[in-house]
């Protein structure tokens, strides 16, 4: 288990096939800054290219998620050259090839909500808070929030969320389909511990294969949907994975999923 530098403003944790990372910015509730969302970036991209990872949470230090983008100070650069920072931050989370679970606590607000919305689970504890804030701040959704809020909340919940910015509890947002469990504090980092172990036990190549298929498949015909899906099959086969785990059923026996390429 490795200990990152305490000052970083997002951290990179492993222990065993399990990454964490952590928001670190308690002082400003982990509202992000041009240096977070660039390392944010490298450690996503560091994440995908490491097969010995095989689930990801991610969170926030001091009791907070996310209170989205840090608007104090004067920012640098073309606001063009900042917001597409961000966005590529967005495709990487969202299009990560591994289970991510969104550690939330406190407040999760305007891209800091939709960072949450990003990964494939959302566990919540009972005192966390959401807002799409932006409204309030005189601008609009980012970070995928205007992709993803339709698409796990409707069209007409995904407005009220946008237009009037107001705070939501976690069980309104589980009833919206906005978080997946309410935890109270007590609680939440077994569980999420515990969901981690268990994603990452599971084989790898189809997983992220189900997360491509599922995510694409909302944008799609059902005959491309299926031949993604015959395509995804033909690969599972030439995995080890397959073959093991039917051998593993014939013989009432565990399986160890590993992700190898199973044709020599």
């Amino acid at each position: 288990m490795t200990t990152p530098e305490a000052e970083a403003p997002v951290l990179l944790d492993r222990e065993g096939p399990v990454a964490t990372i952590t928001l670190n910015r308690p002082h400003r509730k982990n509202a992000m800054n041009a240096d977070s969302w660039s390392v944010l970036y490298d450690h996503l991209r560091t994440i995908a290219l490491d097969d010995s990872v095989r689930a990801v949470i991610l969170t926030g230090a001091g009791g907070a998620f996310c209170a989205g983008a840090d608007i104090s100070g004067v920012p640098g650069g073309h606001p063009l050259t900042r917001v597409r920072n961000i966005s590529r931050t967005a495709d990487a989370l969202y299009n990560l090839a591994k289970p991510v679970i969104a550690k939330v606590e406190g407040a999760a607000v305007g891209a800091g909500w939709n960072m949450a919305l990003c990964c494939d689970f959302v566990v919540a504890s009972s005192d966390a808070k959401f807002s799409e804030i932006f409204a309030k701040r005189g601008l609009t959704i980012d970070f995928g929030g205007s992709f993803l809020l339709p698409r796990l909340a409707g069209l007409q919940q995904a407005k009220r969320l946008a237009y009037l910015a107001d705070f939501v509890t976690p069980e309104e947002a589980r009833e919206l389909g906005l978080v997946t469990w309410v935890k109270e504090p007590t609680e939440l980092h077994d569980f999420v511990d515990d969901l981690a172990a268990r994603l990452a036990t599971m084989p790898p190549i189809s997983i992220a294969q189900s997360k491509d298929l599922l995510q694409a498949g909302i944008l799609q015909s059902f005959r491309e949907v299926l031949d993604n899906e015959a395509r995804a099959q033909a690969i599972n086969y030439a995995t080890a994975d397959a073959p093991a785990a039917f051998k593993a059923f014939a013989d009432k026996t565990e399986v160890d999923f590993t992700g190898e390429w199973g044709i020599k």
